[in-house]
């Protein structure tokens, strides 16, 4: 088997489905991502939800002009949608310059120990350093986040050069932008988050610290280094296919809403949700297992 796998002839995604299952006979390691992952994300929402409703009671939907939305004319609309953003702007920047930076730091903390548990429990014989594996994810973090900035500022500059305040606006070429950079970024992401995905599993295999676990993760190899990027671009493609799946989902019972009754779609909306974020769950964990699979054929038997 691993002489397959370490063949140049041998795809990287071809072993998915063997990872998969070995993920599918360990549940216990889906319920770490999952239980982690709940555990910032539930009070988050709940707390954006607080935040929320505070700013519309002091500053009601009707006082921005949302009452006034022209449903006929999507681009009349779009308009309008760009007033009221504009009139909440600077109370949801206010809100976002406090919450951010706390979900931030409470984050990378949970992240942290989740990641740096889940690590432990997967790779037999390890250290528990949730130390570490917290400023790994701070690292993802910061990619991220520099990537999304990337991302908007050229979506900004799009809709500046296409849609000008007077005059007409020229809006397939700014479709055409959008798409394009969208589906750049995404692919970008794709090809080079593996290297700060990777690095926590380096610093628990390869015995070594944040830093070193980063520089390692970019010296990986021609070889090695392909079957990772290809591992995490199709499983980034992966989760748009989830996305789809769960708005077919979600849509499902359309037809039958007369009979079934409105809370059926309410219903087939919050199982199409929770399908796509436990399937993400799961495709995290698949990713770990199959750079880990990959680390033993390329990095377990060569000098670091």
């Amino acid at each position: 088997m691993a002489a397959s796998r370490s063949s140049p002839t041998v795809r990287g995604t071809q072993l998915l489905v063997e990872h998969i299952g070995s993920v599918f006979r360990r549940p216990s390691l889906v319920a770490i991502e999952v239980a982690w992952r709940w555990l910032f994300g539930i009070p988050l929402l709940m707390i954006c939800w607080q935040q929320g409703q505070r700013l519309l009671t002091a500053f009601p939907l009707e006082s921005s002009g949302a009452g006034d939305l022209n449903w006929q004319d999507p681009w009349i609309a779009s308009r309008q949608v760009a007033t009221i953003f504009a009139y909440y702007q600077p109370h949801l920047l206010g809100v976002l310059r406090w919450l951010f930076p706390v979900a931030a730091l409470v984050w990378i903390v949970i992240s942290g120990f989740g990641r740096g548990l889940l690590l432990y429990r997967m790779v037999p014989g390890s250290r528990f350093r949730p130390i570490t594996a917290g400023i790994l994810q701070a690292a993802w973090l910061c990619l991220f986040g520099l990537t999304l900035w990337c991302w908007y500022s050229s979506m900004s500059w799009v809709a500046a050069t296409h849609i000008p305040i007077a005059g007409e606006p020229d809006l397939i070429g700014y479709f055409i932008w959008a798409i394009f950079l969208s589906l750049g970024f995404f692919t970008a992401w794709a090809l080079l988050s593996w290297t700060v995905t990777i690095a926590p599993l380096l610093a628990v295999l390869e015995t070594c610290s944040a830093a070193q676990a980063l520089v390692r993760s970019v010296r990986l190899g021609k070889a090695f280094s392909g079957k990772l990027a290809e591992v995490n671009l199709v499983l980034g493609i992966v989760k748009l296919a989830l996305v789809v799946l769960a708005m077919v989902f979600s849509a499902a019972p359309l037809p039958f809403s007369d009979a079934l009754g409105p809370d059926a779609m309410h219903v087939a909306g919050a199982g199409a949700i929770l399908f796509f974020i436990l399937a993400d769950h799961l495709f995290q964990v698949v990713r770990l297992k199959a750079f880990l699979e990959f680390w033993e054929v390329y990095r377990a038997a060569s000098p670091k």
